[in-house]
């Protein structure tokens, strides 16, 4: 059975140890869509949106999570954004005039260049908490279990796959729990070590096309794994009229109509769905409702 557009939590029943696995097909290639790009900033994008569908299974509110890498390199800025809607959507901004064939098998700090990993959890009602890390890796993966020792302290692993020709992107995590069981802290890390290093054969096709239940048998056919119901992901934009209004409503007044003045229409464009919104004089009026009373 398919796993595509899936993300699909599961547990070894003998160790403290969880993962979750996902797998990327429409989704993935309708922020393709959205985004001209060079074929290993395609690649890099795939990741960013496989992460953070990883990451957003660690939300336990309503609220959004975004992975946001910002630096001076061709790639200044790469975006992912994940609700516990399970919808995603996704941006990367390269510079132009750059040989993007010299760059194709760059890692992410030479694409993103000096700079930061940052990843932003955002509930609807609460505090909003950011996470910064240094880009000090060759790859994604890397980066994101530097984070998980430095913020979550909890040993982390990560593998991504991306394919955009195919418009597909997968992704696999380990996550050692607290200890629970009753074993001992060396059976913990004996336990984490074997099944990283199970993990550690996966191969990019088997990652990116074999069944989540296939995979995990062929991963990981000693252990007593249990995979539990899979939970659709899709691609959803968040952009809206409405949204673009309060925006312009937040620079105030003053500051709307000298745009309008200089520009004659104001026109607001969403980076990640490229849809576009226009406010004329009119629609400019109905927001400032109060200005036009006499």
């Amino acid at each position: 059975m398919s796993s595509t557009d899936q993300m699909q939590r599961f547990i070894f029943e003998n160790t403290d140890i969880r993962g979750e696995i996902v797998s990327l097909g429409d989704s993935y290639a309708e922020v393709l869509k959205n985004n001209e790009l060079p074929a290993v900033v395609q690649q890099l994008l795939g990741e960013f949106v496989a992460a953070v569908s990883l990451l957003s299974s660690t939300l336990k509110f309503d609220g959004r999570l975004t992975l946001q890498a910002r630096g001076d390199g061709p790639l200044p800025l790469i975006v992912a954004e994940c609700n516990h809607h399970r919808e995603l959507r996704a941006v990367a901004r390269p510079d132009e005039g750059v040989d993007w064939d010299s760059l194709a098998t760059s890692g992410i700090s030479d694409l993103i260049g000096k700079g930061m990993l940052v990843i932003i959890i955002e509930p609807d009602k609460g505090q909003r908490y950011q996470g910064v890390v240094p880009l000090d890796a060759d790859n994604l993966a890397a980066c994101l279990e530097h984070y998980f020792k430095q913020s979550e302290q909890l040993a982390t692993r990560l593998w991504f796959a991306a394919d955009a020709a195919q418009g597909r992107a997968s992704g696999l995590l380990l996550q050692a729990l607290p200890q629970q069981l009753n074993s001992t802290a060396e059976e913990n890390q004996n336990c984490w070590e074997t099944t990283t290093a199970l993990a550690s054969t996966v191969k990019t096709d088997e990652l990116l096309h074999l069944p989540h239940d296939e995979l995990l048998y062929r991963l990981f056919n000693e252990e007593e794994v249990r995979l539990f119901e899979p939970v659709a992901i899709k691609f959803q934009c968040s952009c809206s009229f409405d949204r673009s209004a309060k925006a312009l409503v937040s620079l105030g007044h003053k500051e709307v109509q000298l745009m309008l003045a200089d520009l004659g229409t104001i026109n607001i464009d969403c980076q990640f769905c490229n849809q576009h919104y226009h406010f004329t004089d009119k629609e400019v009026g109905e927001l400032f409702p109060e200005k036009n009373m006499h």
